[in-house]
């Protein structure tokens, strides 16, 4: 299963003091507005997305269809076919995109532990 680019979605108090502190450990500002209170943080591979009330805990992020850079790749697996597959295999979801579609769509599977998982195609 390609799951695709993978990220963090962090929720947080103050994108301004978020910001800094990604700043001090490397990362730059990679995409996002920070008027509308997100941002996209890259360190080479590793990406963070700061979200300042949008959504209340963090989330695990996988985007078929990207490559860290946001670039979209050829050979990937569709976001319905992962879906398709999850609840073949007996997991329940808490969102689900519509499989009569196709090009991009989400949907969110939480973990044993309680952390929200999004699945989330752009392309």
């Amino acid at each position: 299963m390609k799951l695709g680019a993978f990220s963090i979605s962090l929720s947080v108090k103050d994108i301004h003091k978020s910001k800094a502190f990604y700043e001090n450990l490397g990362f730059s500002v990679f995409a996002g507005d920070l008027a509308k209170n997100y941002l996209i943080m890259k360190n080479e591979t590793s990406l963070i997305g700061l979200f300042q009330g949008m959504f209340e805990n963090n989330i695990i992020t996988f985007n078929p269809g990207w490559d860290s850079g946001a670039q979209k790749v050829e050979d990937f697996d569709d976001v319905r076919s992962i879906q398709k597959a999850l609840k073949a295999k007996g997991l329940s979801l808490e969102t689900e995109v519509d499989e009569t579609t196709s090009g991009p769509g989400s949907f969110v599977v939480v973990d044993p532990d309680g952390n929200s998982i999004l699945l989330d195609q752009h392309v």
